[in-house]
């Protein structure tokens, strides 16, 4: 056996590993903080906060009493509330008999209706407010590009490019460009021009206008790799550009797309300029279940390439007002999609593939750190939202399991039985086991 070959694979384990210990105690830190904070501004009292299960690596206790800890396996936590059985809840009956009615008030299981159904909620809202939060910073750092386009960055292309930065554009091939911030006349104008190698620029340029040639508007460049595509596999990167498929020239994005779709599923050569070097990379496309506006889902063949255009356009400071509400429509647009295509899956329209265990969670996590800090952090708040809608499930176990029984009991005006409790519970872990086992699967399975 070459252990030196091992190495290098070896290293992309770990990473991949460390990426999603990262992102998952992130995610779980903000989760049980969001159960202990509302659930000790409602006067409950937590005895243990911990991340992580198994053996303690460190502890210390605050001055309210409570333990916090990390432990040995980091792949979740827990807040274990005074007066609780277990790290999982459930009323620990010798220590409440012991306790006064003061005491009592002062446990999970004493404490009025509100504050337990606000401490139990509080976490899955705290992973929605730690997306919102994410969202916000980052569209504010992404900013608004400016009216009327400049030119920010420019890219490294294959092909002659004389725009420079600063440029303000003012027409592609003789005809006027439309206001960007008017997405459907933009995007018409950009479907009107030749998909060829080189377009005419009329930009103003040091108080003149003047006309330059330049690259298409949207060239075969790879902006991002989605984690675990096909071009993921292939050894893609952020910044290649497809010059060609099958030995056929390309120079718009559009001609990949419609290349890849027109494959069927069939392996495809394609030349990539990375570097001001040209090699071939190999890959078969995916089919791929895609969302439609009318909530219906499309079958497609994907390779998972984000284009761009071949600058980055200059940009101006969004407002926090408007960067909160983009962070908002973004997390909903998260729920949203997962809601519509889990519904899909229980009804056979589109393939139970889609769903991700942790096998693909890891590799996902390693693939975005790879791309970058600002990729890394935006997958943190994808997963963070997923995970409170996970959580919020009326499943036994989970806090929207939880919930259910406190609305059994504002209907009935008591809680579930203890018997009842525990069956349910059961039941519940079955559920939640029995899900992330198919979940396991198709990490393993799946194509």
């Amino acid at each position: 056996m070459d252990i030196a070959a091992l190495l290098p694979q070896f290293g992309s384990l770990i990473w991949t590993l460390l990426a999603f210990v990262v992102a998952l105690s992130i995610i779980v830190a903000i989760h049980e903080y969001g159960h202990y904070i509302v659930g000790r501004w409602s006067g409950i009292d937590a005895d243990v906060f911990s991340l992580g299960f198994g053996p303690v690596l460190f502890s210390r206790v605050d001055k309210r009493g409570t333990k916090w800890q990390f432990a040995l396996l980091p792949l979740g936590g827990y807040v274990k509330f005074k007066g609780d059985s277990n790290a999982s809840g459930g009323k620990d009956d010798e220590a409440m008999s012991t306790l006064s009615a003061s005491e009592r008030r002062r446990t999970m299981n004493g404490a009025p209706l509100w504050a337990r159904s606000a401490t139990v909620a509080a976490g899955p809202l705290f992973n929605f407010a730690l997306s919102i939060l994410i969202f916000t910073g980052v569209f504010m750092m992404r900013g608004d590009v400016t009216e009327p386009v400049k030119v920010g960055e420019l890219r490294a292309v294959p092909a002659q490019n004389e725009l420079q930065v600063g440029d303000i554009l003012i027409g592609i091939e003789g005809t006027d460009l439309p206001p960007f911030s008017e997405s459907a006349s933009f995007q018409t104008f950009l479907d009107d021009l030749p998909e060829q190698e080189h377009l005419d620029y009329t930009v103003l340029r040091d108080g003149s206008e003047v006309t330059v040639q330049g690259p298409y508007v949207y060239p075969p460049v790879a902006t991002q790799i989605i984690p675990r595509s096909a071009a993921d596999d292939a050894g893609f990167r952020a910044g290649d550009i497809i010059i060609s498929v099958d030995g056929g020239l390309i120079y718009a994005f559009d001609q990949l797309r419609d290349a890849v779709e027109g494959s069927e599923g069939a392996t495809l050569n394609l030349e990539v300029w990375r570097d001001g070097e040209i090699r071939v990379l190999e890959l078969t496309p995916r089919r791929t279940d895609e969302p439609q506006q009318d909530g219906t889902f499309r079958t497609a063949y994907r390779i998972g390439i984000v284009g761009g255009m071949f600058f980055e356009p200059a940009t101006e400071f969004a407002g926090p007002v408007s960067a909160f509400v983009s962070g908002v429509e973004q997390t909903g647009r998260i729920i949203d999609g997962s809601l519509t295509g889990l519904w899909s899956m229980i009804t056979g329209a589109i393939s139970t593939c889609n769903l991700s265990g942790p096998i693909g969670i890891a590799e996902t996590s390693g693939s975005m750190a790879s791309q970058g800090t600002a990729s890394f952090i935006w997958f943190i708040a994808v997963l963070s939202t997923a995970v409170g809608l996970l959580n919020l499930f009326p499943i036994p176990v989970l806090d929207g399991g939880h919930l259910v029984f406190h609305a059994y009991e504002a209907v009935t005006g008591k809680p579930p039985s203890d018997k009842a409790l525990r069956v349910l519970m059961g039941v519940g872990l079955t559920m939640l086991l029995s899900l992330m086992l198919f979940a396991l699967s198709n990490d393993l399975f799946c194509p």
